[in-house]
């Protein structure tokens, strides 16, 4: 007699007890509350400044590292989230002067407020910024980086040769007395001024005013690896392709970033014009496209603090070296080489790079990075 067929054993059994699922980690610093914290502990050291520098010489240089360290943070939308190669960033940066030098001071007899230009002089590098923007469409790596290193020496060489035969940007001798801003009848960095016991000296003024200028822009590229469009700067640094077919669109993401990077750059050229009282085009050359782009690469790609750091780094280095005249830049380089060897993420970019890393051949799924958030 011949025993009953047996049921074949099933290739997935169930498991025995559900599964849980698993936790989502909650990444660091990405909270709200974490956002304020940041910047209210990086605006009370802004205000601590004024009060601890020993002298008009040591605000003047914390002045340098909120503007190399707001043109660090701009050019790190471009290079650090959407991943291209931008050599001729430091043109916008020049195009926002100019453009108060020229509608500010006796040159034209022009005399247009400081606070009405700011809008105008970042509008101006957007607008330049999109025109860049057109041939990232169809260029990458390398050829990018050509084509905007093009770009910023056609801007550094309109600079100087635009004083013939109508004279519009002066040439190689710049434009001179550029007007201060006002705040009613009141000249910012004019003369000190002082309330009781207190007082703001005229270079800290400009400090200030350059501080305000910094919060801004560091809360708004704080909230931006987390936004949308940050996102999709982000699945389109990883892989473009994939990025695309998960529905980003890679002509907006691309203009966006040059465009936002641009403005940035524009509103802090009008208030370094304004601070310096004078433009030169020797300002404006490859040299300083270089400097910015060390400053993001030292301190860490991604990483909106890493550029903070990175621009106060490369701005105080070369100060502390200043005795050392003819060994200066040799040492400076040479600090710069063994970054790079030992700490090539950067300052605080080790979390952007242990994340790709982890994923196959470093390349992020589109789908996840437009799920997570970004790093800050």
């Amino acid at each position: 007699m011949s025993s009953p067929p047996q049921a074949a054993p099933a290739l997935l059994a169930p498991p025995s007890e559900p599964v849980p699922d698993r936790k989502r980690r909650r990444p660091r610093f990405r909270g709200p509350r974490s956002l304020k914290a940041q910047l209210a502990v990086a605006a009370l050291a802004m205000l601590l400044v004024p009060l601890a520098a020993p002298s008009p010489y040591v605000v003047r240089i914390c002045t340098l590292i909120l503007l190399y360290s707001v043109l660090a943070v701009a050019l790190n939308i471009v290079v650090g989230l959407a991943g291209l190669l931008d050599l001729g960033f430091i043109a916008f940066f020049g195009v926002g002067a100019y453009t108060y030098a020229l509608l500010a001071s006796p040159l034209h007899s022009l005399h247009v407020s400081f606070w009405l230009v700011l809008p105008l002089g970042a509008g101006v590098a957007v607008l330049l910024g999109f025109f860049v923007g057109l041939p990232a469409l169809r260029t990458h790596g390398d050829y990018l980086a050509i084509v905007t290193l093009g770009f910023g020496e056609i801007v550094a060489v309109l600079l100087i040769n635009l004083d013939r035969p109508v004279n519009i940007t002066n040439g190689p001798q710049g434009v001179l007395s550029i007007d201060q801003p006002h705040l009613g009848s009141y000249t910012i960095g004019s003369k000190d001024v002082y309330a009781g016991a207190f007082g703001i000296q005229a270079q800290t003024q400009f400090y200030l005013l350059f501080a305000v200028y910094a919060v801004v822009v560091i809360f708004c590229c704080l909230r931006l690896p987390t936004s949308r469009l940050g996102r999709a700067w982000r699945a389109m640094r990883e892989s473009e392709v994939a990025a695309s077919s998960c529905g980003v669109s890679i002509v907006r993401a691309k203009l966006s970033a040059f465009m936002f990077s641009a403005g940035i750059a524009g509103g802090a050229g009008v208030v370094t014009a304004a601070w310096y009282g004078s433009v030169f085009p020797d300002s404006f050359l490859f040299s300083e496209s270089i400097r910015v782009l060390a400053m993001v690469v030292l301190g860490g790609m991604g990483s909106v603090w890493g550029c903070v750091l990175g621009a106060a780094a490369l701005v105080v280095i070369p100060e502390l070296l200043r005795q050392f005249e003819q060994y200066r830049l040799l040492v400076f380089g040479l600090v710069l080489v063994l970054m790079m060897l030992f700490r090539p993420q950067g300052l605080l970019g080790g979390k952007a790079v242990v994340r790709r890393s982890r994923t196959p051949n470093g390349i992020t799924s589109a789908l996840g990075g437009l799920r997570r958030g970004g790093g800050r």
